[in-house]
């Protein structure tokens, strides 16, 4: 995708996304292009400087991108911990009770514990629903 800063006769600037140059000739010949403040559709592509990312704009890049990488793991954390608090941890019996739940053959309930990748990959097929939880290395201790 592309995206072109335009004008159109009476100067009006907005910007529009194409997949590609010849998509925007294409859409303009055929009349798709229009200003977005008047509907003039004699629309000619504006000047635009290029995107260059500096290295100030890729630090605050990283860093805006690490702390959301924060703000998820947090969630992920905080996720987990409801999860132990709320549920039944059944250990190596997950898959067991999870489709024993599934069946209707105990009374329904939140269970964590641990599963084999056979064991999810079983599950699934029978259409036990379930959600993997993450482990964090302070969760060990």
């Amino acid at each position: 995708m592309i995206r072109f800063s335009l004008i159109c006769d009476h100067e009006h600037e907005f910007e529009a996304w194409f997949r590609s140059n010849d998509d925007f000739d294409i859409q303009k010949k055929r009349g798709f292009v229009d200003c977005t403040s008047c509907g003039s559709h004699k629309v000619e592509k504006a000047l635009m400087a290029p995107a260059v990312s500096t290295g100030r704009k890729q630090e605050k890049i990283a860093l805006a991108m690490g702390e959301a990488q924060k703000q998820a793991l947090a969630q992920l954390k905080a996720m987990a911990e409801k999860v132990r608090e709320n549920a039944d941890y059944v250990g190596d019996k997950f898959a067991e009770e999870a489709r024993k739940i599934h069946f209707g053959e105990t009374d329904a309930r939140g269970i964590y514990g641990e599963a084999t990748v056979d064991e999810a990959k079983s599950l699934a097929e029978d259409g036990v629903e379930f959600m993997p939880i993450p482990s964090f290395p302070e969760d060990r201790n």
